[in-house]
């Protein structure tokens, strides 16, 4: 997969950069997505994906909360609670769409990475994380990341 970080970016309103993830955004409050807005898809940009990744869970491979792929080049960004318009993977949960934060108790801060994937060639299937990266990795032009942290 592409490393590429330049120009395309990714910010949520719900929090900062590195700040706390909203109760709201949750598990534990009412489990809705957080507003997503990108700016900076390069040229030849076929299709967004958006993925939500805690590489701090007790797992292998993390704990996967959202896969959105199918998104127009053209879209900026996602509505708090939005996303059902395009493609939603599987989840860690064994279900789709998004699933917010939540931890196991006590076990400190998670980091939550929100990934947007400018991709080279149209995407119209539901992944999972994995298969994405799988399938879709050589042809990501360029990708950034906000990350947010939440812990209960």
């Amino acid at each position: 997969m592409a490393l590429s970080l330049k120009d395309l970016k990714i910010e949520s309103p719900a929090f900062p950069d590195g700040g706390r993830i909203p109760e709201r955004h949750t598990g534990e409050g009412e489990d809705t997505s957080p507003e997503l807005r990108w700016s900076g898809v390069p040229e030849g940009t076929r299709s967004i994906a958006v993925i939500c990744h805690d590489p701090d869970a007790p797992l292998p491979d993390g704990f996967v909360h959202w896969v959105l792929t199918g998104i127009p080049a053209d879209v900026t960004g996602i509505p708090e609670g939005g996303g059902s318009e395009y493609h939603q993977g599987s989840n860690g949960w064994g279900g789709t769409g998004y699933r917010g934060p939540m931890p196991p108790p006590g076990h400190g801060d998670h980091r939550y990475y929100f990934w947007v994937y400018a991709l080279s060639v149209p995407v119209d299937e539901a992944l999972t994380r994995r298969e994405f990266i799988d399938r879709y990795g050589k042809d990501v032009i360029e990708q950034a990341r906000t990350v947010g942290l939440y812990s209960r």
